[in-house]
């Protein structure tokens, strides 16, 4: 048996056991206090799908679908208070998930937030998990049997894939030595993975999600804004259509994919902005040095600019070591949580009264 074989093999049966502890886990915490709790869905238009698919019936006749929409599940804390409302946008390959558990059963932002007295927004953005997709593509490439109209890429992260991009360690199945990541439970964070099924959507997401937070925003009033990874140009983009609504700008570890135009810069005047990075930096992913750089000019940029209240960290800067891409699931994540508590009460004091 490889190494590799021999290491996989040890993560899944670990996994396998935390799979099975993870909710004795989660239930570790002190009972949730809430005053509400739902979900709803921002958005979505209805199109006319020529191909369905086929039911046990038979195929279904063309019809009515909705697309675009945006899942929301919030939680709102028992004990009144004027916190300001915080949303959680998840990054790429996951859903609003990745931030309501660990992949080790321990508690996550989603209601940690909640026991701080904030009402908490978790979301998935148009394509992912609970807000579906749209499989028209699929079903009509194949009932024409045209296997050139398929969608050219459905992108999945496999766990070799995320152990280097996510900076768990230097190569799959072996993590840094200060890795604060769970990696014995990365059968549980698979489990947690989606394909990036936005791609089959007509509509490219950078058109929809930062107005659909832009929609949500407007229903719950101003928010902190918290993105993560992929989602991080559309905090850039929801603050240049909706700059009165946004609180404040979280970015963990924001994609540097697309560059914020001089107009979305100019609206960050005024919005108190951390970039927010982890460890291992230097580390051969690109959401290590590379987009800890591009963002950094970001930063500048909206410093320049009058009112302009950006900052970037790196944890190990003040103290907090071994953090991978996934911040919020890893072993510190709650320590990790207070910091950023701790800088909103800072910057914004009358949104944590």
């Amino acid at each position: 048996m490889t190494y590799l074989a021999k290491q996989t093999r040890r993560y899944l049966l670990a996994g396998n056991l935390l799979l099975s502890i993870a909710c004795s886990s989660a239930a570790d915490a002190a009972p949730l206090q809430l005053a509400d709790e739902g979900v709803f869905f921002i958005g979505g238009r209805q199109i006319q799908s020529p191909a369905p698919g086929i039911s046990p019936a038979g195929p279904v006749p063309a019809g009515t679908i909705v697309v675009d929409q945006m899942y929301v599940h919030y939680r709102i804390p028992a004990q009144a208070s004027r916190h300001t409302p915080i949303v959680l946008v998840h990054g790429g390959g996951l859903t609003g998930a990745s931030f309501e558990t660990t992949p080790d059963g321990r508690e996550g932002w989603a209601t940690y937030f909640v026991r701080q007295g904030h009402p908490v927004y978790v979301v998935d953005t148009p394509g992912r998990g609970r807000s579906g997709f749209d499989a028209t593509p699929i079903n009509q490439a194949k009932k024409d049997g045209s296997t050139g109209a398929l969608p050219s890429n459905v992108l999945m992260v496999t766990a070799e894939l995320a152990w280097t991009l996510f900076r768990f360690g230097p190569a799959f199945g072996t993590p840094f030595p200060d890795t604060q990541y769970p990696v014995e439970a990365m059968p549980a964070f698979g489990a947690q993975v989606v394909p990036f099924a936005e791609s089959l959507l007509t509509n490219v997401p950078m058109d929809t999600v930062p107005n659909s937070l832009a929609a949500l925003l407007e229903k719950i009033g101003p928010s902190v804004v918290v993105v993560h990874s992929l989602s991080g140009p559309f905090a850039d983009a929801l603050v240049g259509i909706r700059p009165k609504l946004v609180r404040a700008v979280i970015s963990i570890e924001g994609s540097q994919s697309i560059v914020p135009t001089d107009a979305q810069i100019s609206a960050y005047a005024g919005i108190p902005n951390l970039e927010l990075f982890g460890d291992n930096l230097d580390s051969a992913s690109f959401t290590g040095r590379p987009r800890f750089n591009a963002r950094k000019a970001v930063v500048g940029r909206i410093n320049r600019v009058a009112g302009g209240r950006a900052e970037i960290v790196t944890l190990p800067s003040v103290g907090i070591r071994g953090n991978s891409h996934m911040i919020m699931q890893d072993k510190n994540n709650l320590q990790v949580a207070d910091f950023i508590l701790d800088w909103l009460r800072a910057r914004l004091p009358e949104a944590s009264q």
